[in-house]
């Protein structure tokens, strides 16, 4: 009965794993064909290159009224911070 047993497991792990073979396979040999399709009939579309944004001088700097708005912030979220 032993022998029986390991031949039917046997057969089954071959059929198994051929047929997952073949399903890969087929798989491999379809992503390439659609790939050439693609390829050949919807070719990438040239973009150009977006210009570099222009900066202005001195448009770095940050108003007086912004800064203090900002410290004021970090001030009062260390303050917070620092308590607990």
């Amino acid at each position: 009965m032993q022998a029986t047993l390991l031949d039917q497991a046997l057969d089954l792990l071959v059929f198994g794993m051929g047929t997952v073979f073949v399903f890969l396979a087929l798989l491999v040999v379809a992503i390439n064909l659609m790939s050439r399709f693609m390829e050949t009939y919807f070719p990438d579309a040239i973009v150009p290159d977006a210009p570099a944004p222009k900066s202005k001088p001195g448009n770095d700097t940050v108003d007086a009224t912004t800064l203090a708005v900002i410290q004021a912030a970090i001030r009062q979220h260390r303050d917070k911070n620092s308590r607990g």
